[in-house]
């Protein structure tokens, strides 16, 4: 997951070489969102036929492969085919990585199992930029080295993946693959639905200080040090990982609606700090919205997979994260469109606005009908 990020703080530098404007930094952005749908889509539920081990190999294949068209980019083609491998391999191993922590975790360890699926999800996430921005202020080649390192990782993913003991087992014959679309079970859905409303809510802030955040911490704010871009998206999913965590203090009952509270601060001080131009406000509103984020994710999940049959566990968890990639692409790709007419200031607040109205209406409807599986 970490890679699926590693891209993050150096946009600035490749449209200083390539040459292009932010809309083309978020339709990139937004073509690993793709990818991921895609994989989730058609491949969500492979797993639960092949086995968790070879889907967790093919998704570390299509890492190395996205790694390998940043080391030898030279325009924006394998830039794209860099994000859609990327992609494909984070959509493989979301769903597939989740339910193999969660079929691995031993009697009575179900919940613990599931914070550290969540936490390391979003763990990889936020570590992607913050080493990234260290090593392309401090360290040479700083559209090589990164994608080099991801790539010794990757290998060591590879060797520890090959040593885990295979969960599916099956007494009959294989059944043929399909792909699976959105398998949503009919006695998962009264729970699916608010629990996915609130990830894409959760997943479009993500999205936002992913793709946008380095332009406005550069042209709003003069800040140029890569360091600091990456260590700002850093905050924000280090944040969402302590969200996770808080969600046990909460109780999951309680977390998706305070959840979905607490969001609504972080949207409202980062529409401040868009407005005042600070960038200490910013970051409390990076931190507050990541919290906020985190408590819902972790316990829309924690309903999902609770609530899903064992048998259809796997692709049931990809469709939670469909919807969740969804608001990580379709708003990213909104606020970029509105760059080019309204500059970054303007369209984060428009961004801003927009998310606190869904996530408020989100938090109001859990809060009055919690889902039954919490």
């Amino acid at each position: 997951m970490m890679g699926t990020t590693l891209p993050t703080p150096l946009y600035g530098l490749y449209r200083q070489q390539i040459g292009f404007s932010e809309l083309i930094v978020t339709v990139v952005f937004a073509v690993y969102a793709v990818g991921v749908i895609t994989a989730l889509l058609v491949a969500g539920g492979f797993s639960d036929v092949l086995g968790r081990r070879p889907v967790l190999l093919g998704a570390l294949g299509l890492s190395m492969l996205s790694a390998v068209c940043f080391l030898c980019e030279g325009g924006l083609p394998l830039l794209y085919a860099g994000r859609v491998l990327s992609g494909f391999s984070a959509g493989l191993l979301s769903g597939t990585g989740t339910a193999a922590v969660l079929d691995l975790a031993p009697p009575g360890g179900r919940a613990r199992a599931g914070l550290a699926a969540t936490a390391a999800n979003m763990g990889g996430l936020g570590l992607g930029p913050l080493v990234s921005g260290v090593l392309a202020r401090y360290a040479p080649w700083p559209l090589k080295l990164p994608f080099v390192v991801h790539l010794g990782l990757v290998a060591l993913a590879v060797a520890v993946t090959c040593l885990l003991p295979e969960t599916v087992r099956r007494s009959g014959p294989r059944p043929p693959l399909r792909p699976q679309g959105m398998t949503v079970p009919p006695e998962v859905r009264g729970v699916f639905a608010p629990c996915a409303l609130a990830a894409f809510a959760g997943f479009s802030l993500l999205g936002l200080f992913t793709a946008v955040a380095p332009a406005f911490l550069a042209e709003t704010l003069g800040e140029h040090n890569l360091a600091v871009t990456g260590a700002l998206v850093f905050c924000v999913f280090g944040a969402s990982t302590c969200g996770q965590l808080l969600m046990e203090r909460v109780g999951a009952r309680r977390a998706l609606p305070r959840g979905c509270l607490v969001l609504v601060a972080g949207l409202l001080l980062i529409g401040t700090s868009l407005f005042l131009t600070s960038l200490p406000v910013l970051l409390a509103g990076a931190v507050t919205g990541g919290v906020g984020q985190g408590m819902a994710f972790r316990a829309g999940l924690t309903a999902v997979s609770s609530a899903a049959p064992q048998a259809q566990q796997g692709a049931t968890i990809s469709a939670f994260f469909v919807v969740a990639y969804v608001g990580i692409s379709l708003p990213v790709v909104g606020v970029g469109a509105l760059t080019v007419e309204l500059g970054v200031r303007s369209a984060g607040l428009v961004f801003a606005g927009c998310a606190v109205l869904l996530v408020a209406a989100v938090g109001t409807h859990v809060g009055r009908r919690p889902p039954r599986a919490l």
